[in-house]
């Protein structure tokens, strides 16, 4: 396929990008050394993870990210073959991938692979 516009080939898009933002009233709850996880999913279908990227906090309470097909779990995991995604950010202390009690969360709304400027605010704790 082609773009009528510029004539050049189509390409599917392959990342989502944007900002982790842990909310004021969670922020005292962050501890240098704690792991971010940033992780993409299809909005409906498989819930296993498309794309990971893991991040260490530093102090800051914003975090850029970006994935892509690059990040893929899997040769059939790709965020390009998603026609929705929903990003998650969860804040570890203990450093595992598994969630666990006292884990700080936040969820994106469902996006279009190629989303850029996606916000995902660390407003929850993980029971």
């Amino acid at each position: 396929a082609r773009d009528a516009q510029n004539d050049a080939p189509a390409r599917a898009p392959e990342s989502v990008s944007g900002e982790v933002v842990v909310s004021a009233s969670l922020k005292a709850r962050l501890t240098p050394g704690d792991t971010l996880f940033i992780f993409a999913r299809a909005a409906e279908g498989l819930r296993m993870p498309l794309a990971v990227r893991k991040l260490s906090i530093d102090g800051r309470d914003r975090y850029a990210f970006t994935l892509d097909d690059a990040l893929a779990m899997g040769p059939n995991l790709r965020i390009s073959a998603a026609p929705r995604l929903v990003v998650s950010a969860r804040i570890s202390r203990s450093g595992v991938a598994q969630p666990q009690s006292g884990d700080l969360l936040g969820q994106s709304e469902a996006v279009a692979p190629g989303a850029t400027g996606v916000e995902i605010k660390v407003d929850r704790v993980q029971p």
